[in-house]
């Protein structure tokens, strides 16, 4: 694959994989709040283009920004850095 530009790379556990080739992530992302100095976390998910439907429900996996695959598509599968203990 071809690298263009620097794109966004987050890290997340996969919530679903019953679309062809499409997998949901959930990305959790911790950070300190303002004022208040307390650590929150927020999840946010994302629908991320999986080719060969090699992803299953639980697997941690890395994606990569891309160009809009479909109306809410815009992340692509680039590894999955561990399998989902069955």
């Amino acid at each position: 694959m071809i690298e263009r530009g620097h794109r966004k790379v987050l890290t997340g556990k996969v919530v679903s994989n019953k679309m062809d080739k499409t997998i949901t992530v959930k990305v959790t992302r911790r950070f300190k709040h303002r004022t208040y100095k307390k650590y929150v976390v927020r999840n946010s998910t994302y629908k991320a283009h999986d080719e060969n439907n090699e992803c299953q429900i639980g697997d941690t996996v890395l994606i990569r920004e891309c160009r809009p695959l479909s109306k809410e598509k815009r992340w692509r599968l680039t590894e999955i850095r561990d399998r989902a203990k069955i």
